[in-house]
């Protein structure tokens, strides 16, 4: 019975994965720091001064944190087959922890956080995402 439930399995490339991979961190990123920057213009004291610690700090994230995840995703996605479901580009941890972190991401929006130290946590995220994300791009490149 499972065996015909695996024709509606959406199979990819490896090369697939690693284009999914770079293009969620990228979007999501994308997405923190729109967030981030939407929410800063709407103050009516908007305090620039934010961005520049939250870039620095992001690329300390990125660098020291999300750079090693992104390294062992793509290890991981180069041990796959050709035909591996696209579900897959993440491990069921990763899944896990991702769904966490929406999970946060509402709790901390919906909190009494001040604005200004919400935007700070999407900028420094978004930043630290985008940046990371390189690493998917590049191993993407290469697999042409």
């Amino acid at each position: 019975m499972l065996k015909g439930f695996s024709r509606f399995k959406p199979g990819v490339k490896r090369r697939t994965h690693l284009f999914m991979s770079a293009f969620l961190w990228t979007a999501i990123g994308l997405l923190l720091l729109a967030k981030g920057v939407f929410r800063l213009r709407q103050l009516t004291d908007w305090q620039p001064f934010v961005v520049v610690p939250a870039i620095l700090a992001g690329s300390l994230k990125a660098y020291f944190i999300l750079d090693k995840s992104a390294k062992r995703g793509i290890e991981r996605i180069l041990f796959f087959k050709d035909g591996t479901c696209l579900g897959a580009v993440y491990s069921v941890q990763t899944w896990i922890l991702v769904l966490c972190m929406m999970g946060l991401g509402v709790i901390l929006r919906n909190s009494s956080l001040p604005v200004i130290l919400l935007c700070f946590l999407y900028l420094t995220i978004g930043w630290a995402l985008l940046l990371s994300s390189r690493l998917a791009w590049k191993a993407w490149l290469q697999r042409k």
